[in-house]
């Protein structure tokens, strides 16, 4: 059994939650069958994974959930279409009437025609053939568009990197700037303090005599 991981998500283990969720949604299955099936994968239990993806995961999933829905729905139509036409067919060929109008009373190998048999087939063999057709183009429709909706996810976390980068080197620079603003501050207020001190300061000049005479 996986050991129980305590540790935060990753884009990987959202992705992969993701993945098979859709998957399940789109086969008719539960979304606890896909729990468990991501938990085994991934080494957390079905509880954290349902947990993840109603509060986080399945937000940006929801265009993707709708597209899984519609095939689901969808395929649930084509089978049923598909059985009833193989119940129709089975009864029209056995309900054929032999020549006369009268209707058999009792099936034998004759009344089934190898003819009959082979149209049957044949319009089954077509019938699988446009199914398999349309859940493959529904399926690259929700590759595409899974992957349209994982590169936008990235694109979107690596501008917000940047604007916290940017942000960060802005209040760098602002930290700096107001610092810088401080020193020219004292520097201005000392050369001031040096000025004042320099025009109080007593001053002598020396006369004639070689005597030193203040200078008021």
């Amino acid at each position: 059994m996986s050991a129980i991981r305590q540790d935060a998500w990753s884009d990987e283990d959202d992705f992969i939650l993701a993945e098979v969720t859709l998957r399940h949604i789109r086969d008719g299955s539960t979304q606890l069958s896909a729990f468990e099936e991501v938990g085994e994968r991934i080494g957390r239990t079905a509880a954290a994974c349902g947990f993840r993806w109603n509060s986080f995961v399945r937000k940006k999933y929801e265009a993707a959930i709708q597209i899984a829905k519609a095939q689901r729905q969808k395929r649930t139509q084509l089978r049923r279409h598909a059985a009833v036409s193989i119940s129709g067919a089975a009864v029209a060929t056995l309900d054929a009437p032999e020549q006369g109008g009268s209707k058999p009373e009792t099936f034998s190998e004759e009344t089934l025609s190898i003819d009959s048999v082979i149209r049957f087939l044949r319009h089954w063999r077509n019938t699988y053939q446009d199914m398999n057709r349309h859940f493959k183009s529904l399926e690259k429709e929700l590759h595409d568009r899974e992957e349209e909706m994982l590169k936008l996810r990235r694109e979107n976390e690596k501008l917000n990197k940047q604007v916290n980068e940017a942000e960060t080197d802005y209040r760098v620079v602002n930290d700096d700037y107001k610092a810088l603003i401080q020193i020219m501050d004292r520097a201005r207020k000392m050369a001031f303090l040096v000025e004042e001190e320099e025009e109080n300061k007593s001053r002598f000049k020396m006369d004639a005599n070689g005597n030193l005479e203040r200078i008021d």
